[in-house]
């Protein structure tokens, strides 16, 4: 996947929203949480995770009630990070509903223990059969992260670096590094995602989080897995975000589950693979009779085969991590 129109995405979601027939349903409610914030609208419940900041002078408090959905999911687009929160948890709700089909075919992440506290961890818990001995990069960091990634060769990217998290800017050094990717559906609300998707497209991507609206176009702009969440019981789940909560979230009224949306994206790096490999063979041919002609000056076509020759070792590693993802001994072994 090469970088990509950075307004994509967002057109991608949009369209989302107006092919859900859903767009000109009323907002029932939106509860802007400490944590989290919800968009209630027709039945349909979206999140996104609230700005980890406060403010006194917003504007539209008190007039949300009663829009649009389509109205409010365009905010999705806005540089102010309180309504493009409403936008992207509007969006949800318009998208992330129970007849979405990508969203009802996710496989659910049942765990071992009732800790809420705990349950944002289980997308890590369901992957890590998967990471032994790979460089993994995880976007945000989540409470208790260490434990479960423990022993593995794990870096934090974090906005608001704690101790042993690295700042974002370290994204442009290790993304393209790395061998899978944890990227939080946050980076959807701060416009971080269409740089952080470029840089990890060799990479396994794992578009995750309570804000991901359940869209298997995400695989276009390089998402291999979504891990997002279903609502088991709205009225729960909204009682948390308005009451503060956190990690509480989990448990108390949603889970996680996981659908991989990444086989196109093999079967494209597969036919790059063959044509470059093609390209390659042709090169090496036109070399030969280049040479053999008694020509003594260099190759004219050296540097282009050069070039194919990188791509296509990077093909290679990428169709490689994209096939151990799914037929590896952790993944055929490491879940079930």
């Amino acid at each position: 996947m090469s970088e990509f129109d950075p307004h994509a995405p967002y057109a991608c979601l949009l369209d989302a929203v107006g092919s859900s027939g859903r767009a000109d349903v009323g907002v029932d409610s939106v509860m802007l949480g400490l944590t989290w914030t919800s968009c209630r609208a027709g039945g349909g419940f979206g999140l996104a995770m609230s700005p980890a900041l406060s403010t006194r002078v917003l504007p539209w408090p008190g007039t949300l009630a009663g829009r649009p959905l389509g109205e409010l999911a365009s905010w999705v687009r806005a540089w102010n990070p309180h309504e493009a929160t409403v936008g992207l948890a509007a969006a949800n709700a318009a998208i992330n509903v129970p007849g979405n089909a990508l969203m009802a075919l996710a496989e659910p992440l049942e765990r071992d223990t009732d800790d809420s506290a705990s349950g944002n961890l289980a997308v890590f818990e369901y992957f890590r059969p998967r990471l032994s001995g790979l460089k993994v990069a995880v976007i945000g960091r989540y409470p208790g992260l260490e434990r479960v990634l423990e022993g593995l060769d794990a870096t934090v990217l974090e906005r608001a670096p704690g101790e042993g998290d690295l700042p974002d800017p370290a994204a442009e050094y290790l993304l393209p590094q790395a061998d899978w990717v944890f990227l939080t559906s946050t980076a959807l609300i701060n416009k971080t995602f269409p740089r952080l998707a470029a840089l990890s497209r060799d990479a396994v991507t794992v578009l995750m989080g309570p804000s991901t609206p359940w869209l298997a176009e995400w695989s276009v702009f390089g998402i291999d897995f979504l891990a997002g969440v279903r609502v088991v019981d709205a009225e729960r789940a909204g009682r948390v975000v308005a009451e503060g909560g956190g990690t509480r979230l989990f448990g108390e009224g949603l889970h996680y589950a996981v659908a991989d949306i990444g086989q196109a994206r093999m079967a494209a790096l597969k036919a790059e693979i063959a044509e470059t490999y093609a390209r390659i063979t042709a090169l090496k041919a036109e070399m030969t009779a280049w040479y053999g002609g008694g020509n003594t000056r260099r190759f004219s076509g050296y540097s282009d085969l050069s070039a194919l020759e990188k791509r296509l070792s990077r093909l290679d590693s990428a169709y490689t991590r994209q096939w151990n993802a799914r037929h590896g001994a952790g993944a055929l072994h490491g879940n079930r």
